[in-house]
């Protein structure tokens, strides 16, 4: 476990984080209600959050809402990165703040992005400041830039809603992620070279999209928002990729801290850590993980939701080109569960998504947090 700041009386109550521990047994204790779908009801003066704010997204799958949804229905009854056809955490959190959080731009495998009316301008594969990202069409791929996912990088997410709502308000909560996709890409470069040299590049510039991202959590404070949320980096190494790796996910659970630690300290250092919220993702998912069977889990971080062969097969019969690349949550539905009760039963839809089970937790211990910071009032 990482060392948590505890709250004090000299803290501001309206920013400092809840410990993990505390947030994880008030989980428990309300997780009679985890599934209790939260009622849209655009009438009520008073939503299950207390307020009413418009919710606005940045980032990666996993605050991605249906960038590829058209495609990944029409072939697979899929849609987003996780046990389709459940809600990924935002929009829960969305919803009890009295909103609908749909995709800003829907395309990608074929079709060209085009504006869908949303606010939630996460991309699955998206890296933080530059494109390829993952799952993105090769150079010289024609129409590489929406041929197969279209990885938007969250810096121009947020330059694409400034430029056409120039800034932000006070009844808007902002919820920003990113990290993980810069990561896998820059992993990967320098297992292909295989060199001292090329680890080295990788971490630099690992870190680099971590100073890049608290670049972003500055600018959306400077362009007017006033209640921001920063998801931290989860635990990689503890995810099924991880636990699969030659050391155990031992490496990437250590490049997962390097992001956070340069990410919120570069946020420190330019006073920004007491304006915002940072969802500790890393600490809640390892305590999941610690305590699966607690949570009403079957199976840890050891198996995943997903019949990724199922979905392959899948492809292949319907001659989409690259088969293989189908094997990822966005192209899950109940007919490639692994199990009946799959979306319950597994902490993971895939390699690294969380199911629909973990979403509901993940959504419940992020606004417990909120609604303890104070920052919505």
């Amino acid at each position: 476990m990482k060392h948590q700041k505890t709250v004090t009386k000299s803290t501001p109550p309206h920013r400092a984080m809840l410990s993990i521990a505390a947030i994880l047994i008030a989980t428990v204790l309300s997780s009679t209600s985890l599934h209790a779908a939260c009622q849209f009801d655009s009438t009520a003066r008073t939503p299950p959050g207390g307020a009413k704010l418009q919710v606005v997204a940045f980032g990666d799958s996993l605050l991605d809402t249906g960038t590829y949804q058209q495609f990944a229905k029409a072939k697979f009854d899929g849609g987003e990165f996780t046990t389709n056809p459940s809600k990924v955490y935002v929009q829960d959190i969305a919803c009890t703040y009295g909103d609908v959080l749909l995709p800003a731009f829907q395309g990608g495998f074929g079709e060209p992005l085009k504006p869908s009316g949303g606010l939630d301008y996460a991309e699955g594969g998206s890296r933080v400041a530059l494109q390829p990202g993952i799952n993105h069409a090769a150079a010289g791929t024609p129409n590489a830039d929406f041929s197969e996912e279209t990885t938007i990088p969250v810096t121009e997410q947020l330059n694409r809603y400034l430029s056409e709502h120039q800034r932000f308000h006070p009844n808007q909560l902002v919820i920003i992620n990113g990290g993980a996709n810069d990561i896998f890409f820059n992993l990967a470069v320098a297992e292909q070279v295989g060199t001292p040299a090329a680890l080295q590049a990788a971490e630099q510039a690992i870190a680099q999209s971590a100073l890049d991202l608290a670049n972003v959590v500055e600018v959306v404070i400077a362009k007017g928002a006033t209640h921001v949320v920063l998801m931290s980096l989860p635990d990689i190494g503890t995810t099924p990729q991880g636990v699969s790796s030659a050391d155990h996910g031992q490496s990437l659970t250590q490049i997962s801290q390097l992001f956070n630690s340069t990410l919120l300290g570069q946020l420190k250092s330019k006073n920004q850590l007491d304006k915002i919220v940072v969802l500790d993702s890393f600490g809640i998912i390892d305590n999941v993980v610690a305590n699966f069977q607690e949570f009403g889990f079957k199976v840890s971080n050891t198996g995943m939701a997903c019949n990724l062969e199922a979905q392959i097969g899948k492809a292949t019969a319907l001659s989409l080109q690259n088969p293989t690349f189908f094997g990822e949550s966005l192209f899950c539905s109940p007919a490639t569960f692994t199990t009946p009760d799959a979306a319950e039963s597994f902490m993971f839809a895939d390699t690294v998504h969380p199911s629909a089970h973990l979403s509901a937790i993940f959504a419940k211990a992020a606004e417990l947090q909120i609604e303890s910071s104070g920052l919505v009032r």
